[in-house]
């Protein structure tokens, strides 16, 4: 074998340019399938590394809508759908949500309710500044990473008072450098919320980062983003005048060790109360079920470009075939010598497939360099880090290995049974 193999390097050293040539699909097919698999790779665990980030494994129980078939007088089924807006009746409970808690113990690590306030603005003379108003519980807190700079976080207690928790950077922007961060704690400012303008009170504030809670604002000016001001939930409901139970809220998991089952228990447990209800029902999704979702198209979208991509490996198959057989042709009469002082046909086949083989892995190995390259470019530019996958690594090369011993065979069993004097009297 090593010996095949020595003669195989020694045959591609003599013919270096078309050996070369002869590689080219290879490597073009091979380098183009590792290229994309290295993006989608990295893509996948860009997706996965943000989704974690946001909280994967986070529960959102909503309220849906159930619906009815009924037929028409023409005999096709109509789809009913209940009212669009619950009504007091239907909302979940905080009864229901104690219940709960205490059904599914560790299983549940906290309870996030929250109520959106819209986009409020603060004029001053110093200054403007433009958040998004949300209210929140105390176990908001426990999961969001906030780093508190100053004063206190906003408390279940605090009911129905407008106080506020507060970016640094909408202090700056909203005091126009008046006011400093560690000062502001107790100031007052007003604020237009739905039209109606009010004055709330600072209790706390917090650092403001920029890659996790800022967005650039697309009506104010350039250099202002719009940050996030957290308020009570009481005060929330009572600004908006709305009822006391939940429309949705988020369930972080505490100690689950079967993520699904967790999912469909909760949503048997709270889809109980509403089996009565002849409008709405409970549903529960999480985005790890999404990021599954999303990575097994990811998959499908990758794994379909890549065949397209593999087609060149054909092409480059067909062309070591092609030389291959010219390389016998041309070692017609070296064929009859050995055939003449007693190799075997296995022997003679044997040389040729691993030759096929041996520019089929060099030019598998050339194709791996340059996808990981191309690969790793591209992922950059597109702002992802560059992941590329041993496996899809291994497999191309053992595919490249593969296209040289089936491309390789019929060339080497033709050169196999080649008649030794006919081999001896080519010129």
């Amino acid at each position: 074998m090593f010996e095949n193999v020595r003669l195989a390097l020694g045959s591609l050293r003599a013919n270096k340019m078309r050996a070369l040539l002869t590689m080219l699909g290879i490597i073009i097919g091979i380098g183009s399938v590792i290229a994309i698999m290295t993006v989608g790779e990295s893509l996948t665990g860009s997706l996965n590394d943000s989704m974690s980030g946001l909280g994967a494994s986070n529960l959102t129980v909503s309220l849906t809508q159930k619906s009815s078939d009924d037929e028409s007088a023409g005999g096709a089924r109509v789809r009913m759908f209940a009212p669009s807006t619950p009504g007091a009746d239907d909302l979940m409970t905080d009864e229901m949500i104690a219940e709960y808690r205490a059904a599914f113990g560790s299983m549940v690590g906290a309870i996030e309710l929250t109520e959106s306030l819209g986009s409020g603005t603060v004029e001053s003379a110093a200054g403007s500044a433009t958040v998004t108003a949300t209210g929140v519980n105390e176990e908001y807190y426990l999961t969001e990473e906030l780093e508190l700079l100053y004063g206190r976080l906003p408390a279940d207690s605090d009911g129905g008072r407008r106080v506020a928790l507060v970016s640094d950077q909408f202090v700056e922007d909203a005091f126009g450098g008046t006011v400093s961060a560690v000062n502001a704690v107790g100031q007052s400012f007003q604020m237009s919320v739905g039209g109606s303008l009010s004055t709330w009170y600072i209790l706390g504030v917090y650092r403001y980062d920029e890659e996790e809670t800022g967005i650039v604002s697309l009506t104010a000016a350039s250099d202002e983003v719009i940050t996030t001001m957290y308020v009570p939930l009481g005060t929330a409901k009572a600004v908006n005048g709305s009822d006391a139970g939940y429309q949705s809220f988020t369930v972080v998991g505490g100690t689950v060790e079967d993520q699904e089952l967790f999912i469909s228990e909760t949503e048997r447990f709270f889809a109980s109360y509403y089996t009565r209800n002849d409008s709405y029902t409970v549903e529960t999704s999480s985005l790890s079920s999404l990021l599954e979702t999303m990575t097994e198209m990811l998959g499908t979208v990758q794994l379909a470009i890549s065949a397209i991509a593999a087609i060149s490996l054909l092409v480059g198959g067909i062309g070591v075939m092609n030389i291959m057989l010219v390389s016998i042709t041309e070692r017609t009469r070296e064929i009859g010598i050995r055939k003449a002082l007693g190799a075997p046909g296995s022997a003679i086949r044997l040389q040729f497939i691993v030759e096929a083989v041996v520019i089929c892995l060099i030019g598998g190995l050339l194709g791996v360099a340059v996808g990981v390259g191309l690969g790793a470019v591209a992922a950059d530019l597109m702002g992802f880090p560059a992941r590329a996958s041993v496996e899809s690594i291994l497999l191309a090369v053992g595919f490249s290995m593969g296209i040289g011993l089936f491309f390789g065979y019929y060339p080497a069993n033709k050169a196999a049974k080649l008649d030794p004097i006919e081999a001896l009297r080519y010129e």
